[in-house]
């Protein structure tokens, strides 16, 4: 039996982490043990508790509750207390998940007591390393021992790097094995496209015609924190509704609902919290995400992962960023990077809404990731 230690601690690994749970469950149950070990990086109960809830996934073994905070505090609590856990359980190797201060406390803390890192999602770039993510997953990648890119670019990005394509076993952080797996998400997408139809109300509580609204989602700081990039985003909301009579739904994590009143003109914030068409929520649970993902029209999206899953489900997407991990949507067609450029978000807008015959190539996989990664596992360790 091989003992794996998994760190989640933000929404997305957390939904992520569900199609590996799943797969041990199901397949892997008597050959691999996994401990959960929950950061508390998202400590908002509707950011997290409603996804283990939700999706299925095992109660963490370990809560670390750490909160917000700064980077190097966060950081700091996260190491200190994942350090101890892997000393405590002796784990085979430990998981890590995507870009955030969770997963580079987990590679920190392991690669120093000499821990094995999976990694999953490695080898993407933005070639932006003001972004943290973008540190996070470089030094992960760094010192992992298995590395399972979602991607083809990722797994190029990697050689490019030094990693070795023909690695041969033993393998170990001076000599990591690489892969082009496919996408976990995919996994997950496909597993609860069906469940969401029959489990959730979230387009007819909000009164939202099927095919005909626009899912936006506005999260990263860069966008958040600053007045002239925020105005700029919900300007060109504004223009769109008011050009195309279609309604915005934007579900709104709670810190940035606190600052868009704070950091909206004060005209423009009255005008979007006076109009019916835009429709601004509270955060809403995965299954409710993909309802709307599989039914609106278009996504407006700064989040990665809600940039893949408008692909999954065949949606052109906006990107509010100025460059993107997941290059292969842009080359597709199928996805604009505007940035946080008012003019640019109108015309990418005006652009994708009016595109016919949009391709949406096998891009990530066969919905089998998790299966994979977990066999690579056994095959390892």
């Amino acid at each position: 039996m091989k003992k794996i230690v998994t760190i989640i601690g933000a929404r997305p690994q957390i939904i992520k982490s569900a199609a590996l749970s799943r797969a041990i469950k199901n397949h892997f149950s008597t050959f691999i043990t996994e401990i959960i070990v929950h950061t508390g990086q998202h400590y908002d109960e509707n950011m997290s508790q409603v996804f283990f809830d939700e999706l299925g996934i095992p109660a963490p073994n370990y809560n670390l509750n750490v909160g917000s905070g700064s980077h190097g505090k966060q950081t700091a609590i996260m190491i200190s207390g994942i350090e101890e856990i892997l000393l405590n359980e002796k784990p085979d190797a430990i998981v890590l998940y995507g870009d955030t201060n969770s997963t580079l406390a987990g590679a920190i803390a392991a690669s120093k007591i000499h821990v094995p890192i999976i990694h999953i999602e490695a080898g993407l770039r933005s070639f932006n390393k003001s972004m943290p993510e973008e540190v996070n997953r470089i030094m992960c990648d760094h010192v992992s021992t298995l590395l399972f890119s979602p991607t083809q670019t990722g797994f190029e990005n990697l050689i490019r790097e030094g990693f070795q394509p023909d690695a041969q076993k033993p393998y170990h952080a001076n000599n990591p094995k690489i892969y082009h797996s496919g996408d976990v998400m995919y996994d997950n997408s496909l597993f609860f496209s069906e469940f969401a139809e029959t489990n959730t109300t979230i387009i007819q509580d909000n009164d939202l015609e099927k095919g005909k609204f626009i899912l936006a989602t506005i999260h990263r700081n860069n966008n958040t924190d600053e007045p002239v990039r925020l105005n700029a985003l919900f300007n060109a909301l504004y223009k769109i509704i008011e050009n195309n009579s279609v309604d915005v739904l934007l579900p709104l994590h709670p810190r940035t609902e606190k600052l868009l009143e704070q950091n909206l003109n004060q005209e423009l914030y009255q005008k979007i919290k006076s109009n019916t068409h835009f429709k601004i929520i509270k955060p809403v649970s995965f299954i409710e995400m993909i309802a709307l993902e599989k039914h609106c029209s278009i996504v407006i999206t700064d989040s990665g992962g809600v940039q893949k899953e408008a692909f999954y489900f065949k949606k052109p997407c906006v990107i509010l960023r100025p460059e993107t991990e997941w290059v292969e949507l842009v080359n597709c067609g199928t996805a604009i990077i505007a940035d946080a450029d008012e003019q640019k978000i109108i015309e990418a807008f005006n652009t994708l809404i009016s595109k016919s015959n949009m391709q949406f190539p096998d891009i990530y996989g066969d919905g089998k990731t998790a299966e994979f990664i977990c066999k690579e596992i056994l095959n390892h360790f």
